[in-house]
């Protein structure tokens, strides 16, 4: 018999729906949230949207404004960078192990490639589309199914809570990329690398790939970032549906 797969929780649905809203830019830096606002448009009561703010503000995603409640955080650089660093450690260990495992048996090494080749090909198909948002869903995966496939599970683990903060940038990460077809060559390079079993290789172009997009970051929002940030203290304003739908 089967275990049945866990429902999630209706926090865990409204805070899912915000952070959504927060990563594509439709709540942006500043936006002040009003519960009542959010409980409406959502559907839900106030308790399961306290939750959710709480979580979200554990996360950094959201903070408090002077006694008025809370607004979306601003764009912090110098943490964005601080997670790409981590991110690429973590993703060097990943295409290492993964590389370890497609070493020592020829099956796994085949599998990993049919699973990582098809995430690449619909990425370079949202790329053709300019399909923003698809780009960043088949990125995101493509760097979970390499955890997936290193065979730690704390790997992923530990990334999980940066990937929440850096899906914020990453829409203007591809935006500002010169050639985002560029972006499916490089993690092309990773599986071959991974494919192949060096794992030596795999981990520098790991490494390699996130140090581009953490430049192509430093890029895009250096000069966002500022105008953002001085904003938040006097020109917060209330959610609307007008704000969230653009």
């Amino acid at each position: 018999m089967k275990p049945i797969p866990p429902t999630p929780s209706r926090t865990e649905q409204t805070y899912q729906a915000i952070l959504d809203q927060i990563c594509t830019g439709a709540l942006t830096p500043g936006t002040h949230l009003v519960q009542e606002q959010l409980a409406a448009r959502l559907g839900v009561s106030r308790q399961p949207i306290q939750q959710a703010m709480a979580l979200l503000k554990s996360d950094g995603l959201v903070q408090e404004i002077g006694g008025r409640g809370l607004c979306v955080a601003p764009l912090d650089l110098d943490a964005m960078r601080e997670r790409y660093e981590v991110r690429a450690a973590l993703d060097a260990l990943a295409a290492r192990l993964a590389a370890s495992r497609a070493a020592a048996a020829q099956e796994v090494a085949r599998e990993i490639g049919r699973g990582g080749s098809e995430i690449i090909a619909a990425g370079e198909t949202a790329t053709a589309a300019g399909d923003i948002p698809r780009m960043v869903e088949r990125d995101v995966a493509f760097h979970r199914y390499l955890y997936e496939v290193s065979g730690n599970g704390l790997v992923a683990a530990t990334a999980e809570p940066h990937w929440r903060y850096l899906r914020r940038v990453m829409g203007d990460v591809l935006r500002h990329a010169e050639d985002g077809g560029s972006i499916w060559e490089q993690h092309a390079e990773i599986l071959d690398a991974v494919v192949a079993g060096n794992a030596d290789e795999a981990a520098a172009r790991a490494t390699a790939h996130v140090e581009r997009a953490a430049r192509r970051l430093s890029a895009a929002l250096s000069g966002q970032a500022d105008g953002r940030e001085a904003g938040v203290a006097g020109n917060a304003q209330p959610v609307s549906g007008k704000d969230a739908d653009r």
